[in-house]
């Protein structure tokens, strides 16, 4: 038999394990009810909040009968994915050039770096606006693409910084001992070994791309909107249920995307 003191604490345990896992169903429960119910009023028969019916009208007018909100659609996700690599792929190299070296000012550039993750969105996208009708540049997709590498670069460099951080630099030295150059250790040893930052980054940048509105609103010109922006434009009018069919299939493609890559950074990690 255990002593009352130590009873007493097991119970404590059990107890505070139980309440916290009540509190995470909680919470889960909170963030994916407004998904259910986007889902469920994708089927709706009625445009308005009322349930009339079970119908599939929504997702077929999605894919016969609306070519700009599609448009809209490739433009953020050409936008997101390529905004997205390009700043992981400047994003990494200017994480691994601030954890390898040390030079004059190192402390300064990280600071600096930070503040458009601590800004707010509608200065950024104001002095955007500003610096590109400076510069003489015609606000289009590129000016979106400018904008969204510039804001997303922090996030990567935050997340391949703290991958940086655990990273085990003899084994670069045991690279140099083998032979191998500067080029074949960043691309062999280093880049290998920090992948999961890196695909986090992308991922990261990839969802902020898509999501932002405030900072694409005021760099955007003619012929350059993307989803959130149709949304928007939009809301004058109310927003049809096409939307939430469009959605729901985000969500599923997202989910299908997540699962793999979730067994593929758990497998990284163990080997």
């Amino acid at each position: 038999m255990y002593r009352p003191e130590v009873m007493k604490r097991i119970a404590w345990n059990r107890d505070v394990f139980t309440f916290s896992r009540i509190v995470c169903a909680l919470t889960i429960g909170f963030l994916l009810l407004p998904l259910l119910v986007l889902a469920a009023y994708s089927f709706n028969d009625s445009r308005t909040m009322s349930w009339t019916g079970f119908s599939t009208k929504w997702y077929e007018k999605l894919f016969s009968g609306s070519p700009d909100l599609w448009r809209a659609f490739r433009n953020s996700i050409v936008i997101a994915i390529g905004s997205g690599a390009v700043a992981t792929a400047i994003g990494t190299l200017g994480a691994i050039g601030a954890a390898r070296y040390r030079f004059r000012l190192r402390g300064y550039v990280q600071t600096i770096g930070f503040l458009p993750m601590i800004l707010p969105e509608i200065i950024i996208g104001v002095s955007l606006s500003m610096f590109f009708a400076g510069i003489g540049l015609k606000l289009g997709l590129f000016t979106i693409f400018l904008a969204h590498v510039s804001f997303n670069l922090p996030f990567v460099f935050l997340l391949v910084s703290a991958r940086m951080e655990e990273f085990d630099y003899s084994i670069v030295e045991a690279a140099y001992d083998l032979g191998a150059n500067e080029i074949q250790t960043l691309t062999l040893v280093v880049l290998p070994t920090i992948m999961p930052g890196i695909l986090s980054g992308f991922l990261t940048a990839v969802t902020l791309s898509l999501e932002d509105f405030v900072i694409t609103f005021f760099v955007s010109g003619p012929g350059s909107t993307t989803l959130p922006l149709y949304i928007y434009s939009m809301i004058r009018y109310g927003v049809s249920p096409v939307i939430n069919a469009l959605s729901v299939l985000m969500i599923a493609g997202t989910a299908l995307l997540a699962i793999p890559l979730r067994k593929f950074l758990k497998d990284f990690a163990v080997h």
